[in-house]
């Protein structure tokens, strides 16, 4: 019988009862589990083979080819994880992979039925800690469709899936006595306890109401108990064209522990900039775990994206951070080697590679909502 999850008593289930951590009376933060930053050493990946014609209509072909390109560069520093929805459509992949010149010997192909497949959002999101085996376990935060769409069921077992295979815990994540939602696009971390969201996303109580009735302090409560964290920072509104109604990784990202960016528009007469405007305003309180000021760098946006006259939500914010270098989508736009510049001089162990991105966002979405990292 799975228990019912208070907030006076937060408990959590973990489906692997032989790891040594008691499968209902301990949260991951009370097992001493806590997120990572995505700049922190990856084994590998997650990413989902695109097969919904519905997400990039017209354009799936161009998609395919986008992301089997990205794949070859990925597999150059670190194993890539491809959920495919079928049989063929691991073939499909194969060969797109391998023309694309991937190294297939880096690739696990994971057969795993799809709605969508946005790992950012629906595939596993990994806590780990630096005490007693196992020292990684997944959380599974309960996926909805961003509660808009109703093709969301088959991706919301893909955390289940991800644990069975990799033999890692899992945490199911319940607050109020039911599950908890919660998508990776929409939390930000910095590896050290500071997590970063936006009102719009979780606190809005008519538009795509993820948890109904509850409170800022339950939210904030449940991000405590399986995400590990101890501060909790929120920005207001997304982006213009975000079907997530504002996702956190279209807005704001850390690059480093004490640094990060947000995006700033500086049109006046564009309808991103008086909610960009909004949330520098409020970036000047925050304060990090350990109560200082964090550095925060502007980031450009690019000029307005239109496709079959929707503005689709382009930001070169929703860059991945993987092991060897820095990708960031480009949207053949002149602020493309700006926003390159910047986040060149902000990392530097690592290059920073642009991403052509104008078939990706079609999707609603680029490199960052796509993928999902699994730490080391």
């Amino acid at each position: 019988m799975t228990p019912l999850y208070q907030k006076t008593a937060p408990t959590a289930i973990i489906d692997n009862t032989t790891m040594g951590l008691d499968p209902t009376r301990v949260t991951p933060a009370e097992a001493g589990f806590s997120m990572p930053a995505e700049w922190a050493p990856h084994a590998a990946t997650w990413l989902a083979w695109p097969q919904n014609e519905d997400d990039f209509p017209g354009k799936l072909e161009a998609v395919r080819w986008a992301l089997a390109d990205w794949v070859a560069k990925l597999t150059r520093g670190e194993r890539v994880r491809l959920v495919t929805g079928s049989a063929r459509a691991e073939q499909q992949a194969r060969a797109w992979l391998a023309r694309a010149g991937a190294s297939l010997r880096r690739v696990d192909f994971l057969r795993h039925p799809l709605d969508r497949g946005w790992m950012r959002d629906c595939g596993p999101i990994f806590v780990t800690r630096s005490g007693p085996a196992p020292r990684r376990a997944i959380v599974h935060m309960h996926f909805n469709g961003w509660a808009k769409y109703d093709n969301w069921r088959r991706d919301h077992r893909i955390p289940q899936a991800a644990a069975a295979r990799l033999r890692v815990p899992l945490f199911r994540a319940r607050w109020n006595g039911r599950p908890f939602v919660c998508e990776g696009g929409g939390i930000e971390g910095n590896g050290l306890g500071t997590l970063l969201s936006t009102e719009e996303c979780y606190l809005d109580p008519r538009t795509q109401v993820r948890n109904p009735g509850f409170t800022r302090t339950d939210t904030e409560a449940a991000w405590r108990a399986f995400l590990g964290v101890k501060n909790v920072f929120w920005l207001g509104r997304g982006i213009a064209g975000d079907d997530t109604h504002g996702h956190i990784d279209d807005l704001c990202r850390f690059v480093g522990p004490r640094t990060l960016v947000l995006v700033r528009e500086d049109n006046p007469r564009d309808a991103n900039h008086r909610p960009l405007r909004e949330n520098w305003e409020r970036i000047a309180d925050l304060r990090l775990e350990d109560g200082s000021k964090p550095e925060v760098v502007p980031l450009p946006m690019p000029a307005p994206v239109f496709f079959d006259g929707q503005r689709l939500p382009a930001s070169y914010a929703n860059f991945y951070i993987a092991n060897h270098a820095v990708f960031v989508p480009t949207f053949n736009d002149p602020n493309d080697r700006v926003a390159l510049g910047i986040l060149g001089e902000l990392f530097r162990d690592r290059p920073v590679v642009g991403i052509h991105a104008l078939d990706l966002v079609w999707g609603l979405g680029t490199l960052h909502c796509l993928s999902q990292q699994e730490p080391a």
